[in-house]
């Protein structure tokens, strides 16, 4: 089971990954501060026509209310999207250092291991 996701890591372009990891995480922090900014107030669209008899009152402002309530239930879905989509942001951003610091620390460790098998063959040469 392991065997796939030692492919798929290897598959994937770390160096991209990395590269553009800063540019979501921005890209994220500025959808966040747009959600959190008031938006400007828009004119409401011109009323549709419709056949028959028009519509009573007390009809119409069922309608609003439920226009309202299904606004205010999509703008609150939209804040936790962008909420989540920011930290999933954030733990790329996080992911990637890590992932970075380990690559770093295995070609150092790589290096380590060459120069002390050197270092070995060298000491049975003599």
């Amino acid at each position: 089971m392991a065997i796939p996701w030692l492919v798929a890591l290897k598959v994937i372009p770390w160096g991209d990954v990395i590269e553009h990891a800063p540019k979501v995480l921005n890209a994220a922090r500025k959808l966040m501060d747009r959600q959190k900014t008031p938006a400007a107030a828009t004119p409401p669209p011109e009323p549709l026509e419709m056949g028959g008899a028009p519509p009573t009152l007390g009809e119409l402002k069922n309608r609003l209310i439920e226009a309202r309530q299904l606004i205010d239930q999509q703008a609150t879905t939209q804040a936790q999207m962008a909420q989540t989509l920011a930290e999933l942001a954030e733990q790329n951003a996080r992911l990637v250092v890590a992932v970075d610091l380990l690559r770093k620390r295995t070609r150092l460790l790589l290096v380590a291991a060459a120069v002390l098998a050197i270092g070995v063959v060298w000491l049975f040469a003599r």
